[in-house]
């Protein structure tokens, strides 16, 4: 191609052009912001970031800002949600912009006392059961083929973590949906979750214990599940007399708290496991997914997976009582600690 003189001089101006506006938008684009853990440190609060779910809560003196990534909705202390500049992610952190650093300082600075809340209640409930004996596999044990049926296993778990936190905590309402060899359906463990009464200020937490199976015997480790916070469900009473209008508004900030929520108990319960069987089982680490049992349930839901009966090895751990002894005490630590957490960032005091 031949350049002409008049050719290569607008050649010549669109390129002065384009780097004049290239300059002028250097100038005028928003500055980066800094990553959320930076802002936690300088605000000395407490912060928990989840790269799956794009979520983030974080938590100063008992007032709790939710965030997630994309997202300019934000949520404080789950009675007000502002537009602020959506976060988003660089480098595997999660950014806020400075607009957003000052509402949130100046959020932390004049909110008042929190209200107190307290858990009141823990559901535990063991799937399958009677006629239904979930995933079966087999295992060597002292030289004798046996049957892993996980309905057993997730009972004597779901039983001794029972035990341990009513020891704990005997002013709690501590359930199990079945103490013994019984079939539940699916919709009656909701039932009986929906269907605790509780105190004003009082949460309740919904555990429900399993144990896996896969087609590859190879298969292996314990993963904790929580809701996808993709799933929408209905977590408001509708008949608390609240308008047509407000009603969404309320169930959404809801959702919001109670996904929150249950990845903090997920990922508490996984690094207690992680703690005291990590080391014979893998940490498949936290799934969301919209199980049956956690996403009909209006509280905070986590559904645990001890390890695979399918897995030849891992189906001799579960059929020891020592190693569920472990995961019980694994499962009992992380919701000891959640619980724990919940309750002083909340200003709640037991009584001695």
């Amino acid at each position: 191609m031949i350049v002409t003189s008049s050719t290569h001089k607008r050649f010549l101006l669109a390129a002065v052009l384009f780097f004049a506006v290239l300059s002028l938008y250097a100038q005028t684009a928003p500055k980066p912001g800094i990553p959320l853990t930076d802002l936690a440190k300088e605000l000395s609060a407490r912060v928990f970031w989840d790269p799956l779910s794009g979520m983030a809560v974080m938590e100063k003196n008992g007032h709790l800002v939710n965030l997630r990534a994309g997202d300019g909705l934000v949520l404080l202390d789950y009675r007000e949600a502002v537009a602020l500049d959506p976060p988003v992610i660089l480098d595997g952190a999660l950014i806020v912009s400075t607009a957003f650093k000052d509402h949130i300082e100046n959020f932390f600075s004049s909110a008042p006392a929190p209200v107190s809340y307290r858990v009141g209640a823990i559901l535990i409930d063991p799937g399958h059961g009677g006629k239904d004996p979930g995933a079966v596999g087999k295992a060597k044990v002292k030289g004798k083929t046996v049957q892993i049926r996980e309905k057993d296993v997730v009972l004597t778990v779901a039983k001794d973590l029972h035990e341990q936190l009513s020891r704990k905590w005997p002013d709690k309402n501590i359930r199990l949906t079945r103490s013994d060899d019984r079939y539940i359906s699916l919709e009656d463990r909701v039932e009986i979750a929906n269907s605790i009464k509780l105190r004003d200020h009082e949460a309740i937490l919904y555990v429900s214990i399993h144990a896996n199976a896969a087609f590859n015997k190879k298969s292996a480790g314990f993963e904790v599940w929580y809701l996808s916070p993709d799933y929408r469900r209905t977590v408001i009473d509708k008949s608390g007399g609240e308008s047509a209008e407000i009603l969404p508004i309320l169930n959404s900030m809801m959702e919001e708290e109670f996904t929150t929520e249950s990845i903090l108990i997920a990922k508490s319960i996984s690094d207690s496991l992680e703690q005291r069987i990590g080391k014979q089982s893998p940490n498949r680490g936290l799934k969301e997914e919209a199980w049956f049992v956690v996403r009909n349930a209006r509280m905070p839901s986590v559904l645990v997976e001890l390890g695979f009966v399918t897995n030849p090895g891992e189906a001799a751990l579960l059929s020891d009582p020592e190693y569920l002894k472990r995961c019980a005490a694994g499962i009992y630590t992380g919701l000891a600690n959640f619980i724990e957490h919940f309750e002083q960032s909340r200003g709640f005091t037991a009584t001695p």
